[in-house]
């Protein structure tokens, strides 16, 4: 088979005027970036905002492992499955951050026949939506510096900045720095550090805000920090949510771009799961689901991260409600979760893998507290035996759950249709009764525990003394009562990266909580996780190359 990026290579691409067309748009609703990209205004969701909401399908899996899991070639394959069923369909992704496209990850594009494209420039600077909100999320930052240099007429705390900068790498050396070195006129010198640029507030305001006078509104709430006298500041404080507003203009329109197949996707906004709400932006899902009779969408990594913080944190300011949820497994995975070496994954493991199972168990369980009708996708893999695709088959029948096998990377639409079938079928017979997990108005304390509890399987939450005064500072101030955003290891369940499965008897510890009043919650931070992560020994941006033609390679 191909690789990734030849596949994407030998296709032949569509004008970008040709797929907006499929869905209703003109070329005066598009701002071409090219041949195959488009920004798309936002005149077109005003002016369909009058038609009814086509079928939203949210896709989730089980807990991330090496092996592979495939959420999101599960998305795009579905997608190209239901275009070649005759459906009017659109797919909603998140954009790729560089951080992890030239670590640890590489492209997040899909793979195989079950791709977005044009591959190479959606997996590096695309139209530059996360340059924006890096260089706008610096603006502010520079401009509190600038505040407390020119008089500090606010009377600022240079101690007590909780706003820190942010790039678009995995750059473990920025994560703590000292700031202002040098001369009288060279700043006030301070400790600071850096997040990575999806980590930023920005980019969860710009993937919840309705429109751009929201975006604004949004930024200007932003906590940035304190006084001497512990009195907040805010971003509005400083006068600066007018500019950031203009620096995000172009960056808050969807982008429009195709699948292998010539479907379209719109793909905009790129929150991490782990350390943020992990979801595409509201926009381009509310406009989707205006243009297409089926949208298919996704959140990052598992049930316990993209898909809780979609049904808990997304709904509750956009009102989306999914209409079915799809549950992402390969047996690989599986088998990890059952205790086996990712060198070993391949090999057929019965055992190993009925232990896997706990973790999908989970996962169907916590899906099903949100009310939504599931369907079991089986994401195959040459190397899974047809003992192995039997297991996982009877397992889901004596559940009680939809399921289909799923051949998407390897055939694209066409081994997609016989899932793209069961969806449909689900979504015909089964009536979603969507409903969040917690009521808002509960403390910070109490949502934590039903996460804690019914979600994560703990049997309760702890909490660092630096958390409990951050916990006191918020509801002194009067926000207890937004939702919780857990920031978590993205390889459990649990907060503890090392236990597979479906653990149990362990308790979730909380070891700071941070504000993100812009975006409207707050962030607790669970056991050991980074908000701006490290490059492992081999970077994959050493495999990435150009050749005198311009041809990429290297991507993955």
């Amino acid at each position: 088979m191909l690789s990734d990026i030849e596949i994407a290579q030998q296709a032949k691409l569509r004008p970008i005027q040709e797929v907006a067309a499929d869905i209703g748009l003109t070329e005066d609703d598009l701002e071409l970036y090219g041949k195959y990209k488009a920004k798309v205004n936002l005149d077109v969701l005003r002016r369909n905002a009058h038609k009814p909401n086509g079928k939203l399908i949210y896709t989730t899996a089980i807990t991330a492992t090496s092996a592979g899991e495939g959420k999101t070639c599960t998305t795009i394959g579905l997608t190209q499955a239901l275009g070649r069923l005759g459906k009017k369909v659109m797919a909603c992704l998140r954009e790729p951050s560089l951080g992890p496209t030239m670590g640890i990850k590489g492209g997040a594009a899909g793979g195989g026949y079950a791709q977005v494209v044009p591959m190479e420039d959606i997996n590096l600077h695309f139209t530059g939506d996360i340059h924006a909100v890096t260089t706008a999320h610096n603006l502010i930052a520079a401009l509190l510096d600038n505040h407390i240099v020119q008089g500090n007429a606010l009377n600022i705390d240079p101690k007590r900045i909780i706003f820190r900068r942010v790039l678009d790498m995995n750059d473990r050396q920025l994560r703590n720095i000292v700031i202002g070195l040098g001369g009288i006129g060279d700043g006030v010198v301070r400790q600071d550090g850096f997040d990575i640029s999806v980590a930023s507030e920005i980019m969860a305001i710009l993937c919840l805000a309705s429109d751009l006078q929201d975006l604004k509104r949004r930024v200007g709430n932003i906590l940035v920090g304190y006084t001497y006298e512990r009195k907040p500041v805010y971003v509005r404080d400083l006068k600066a949510e007018g500019a950031v507003a203009v620096l995000m203009k172009d960056a808050i329109k969807p982008n429009l771009v195709q699948t292998l197949e010539g479907q379209p996707v719109f793909i905009h906004g790129g929150p991490f799961a782990n350390i943020a709400h992990g979801n595409n932006s509201v926009i381009a899902t509310q406009m989707a689901l205006k243009l297409a009779d089926y949208v298919v969408t996704e959140g990052g990594f598992a049930a316990d991260l993209g898909a809780e913080k979609f049904f808990n944190i997304v709904h509750g300011y956009s009102g989306l409600k999914p209409d079915v949820a799809v549950i992402v497994a390969s047996v690989r995975a599986l088998n990890m979760h059952g205790g086996v070496p990712k060198e070993k994954v391949s090999e057929t493991n019965l055992e190993a893998l009925r232990s896997g199972l706990a973790n999908l168990d989970k996962h169907i369980e916590n899906v099903k507290k949100f009310g939504l009708p599931i369907v079991v996708a089986i994401n195959q893999f040459p190397t899974d035996s047809s003992e192995e695709l039997e297991l996982v088959k009877s397992h889901c029948e004596q559940l009680g759950v939809y399921y289909a096998v799923s051949r998407v990377v390897a055939e694209g639409g066409a081994g997609g249709e016989e899932f793209a079938r069961v969806v449909l079928d689900v979504l015909e017979k089964e009536e979603a009764k969507f409903k969040p997990l917690y009521d808002w108005s509960l403390s910070i304390k109490e949502k934590l525990a039903i996460l804690a509890e019914e979600i994560y399987g703990a049997d309760g939450v702890v909490y660092t003394d630096k958390a409990e005064r951050a916990i006191r500072s918020l509801t002194k101030l009067g926000y207890s009562g937004l939702p919780v955003c857990v920031a978590k290891t993205q390889h459990s369940i649990s907060d503890n990266p090392a236990l597979k499965g479906a653990p149990e008897g362990w308790t979730l510890t909380i070891s700071d909580v941070r504000p993100s009043l812009g975006a409207g919650f707050i962030v607790c931070l669970a056991g050991d996780i980074m908000t701006m992560p490290g490059l492992p020994a081999r970077p994959a941006a050493e495999l990435v190359d150009i050749d005198e033609e311009g041809r990429i390679t290297g991507l993955f």
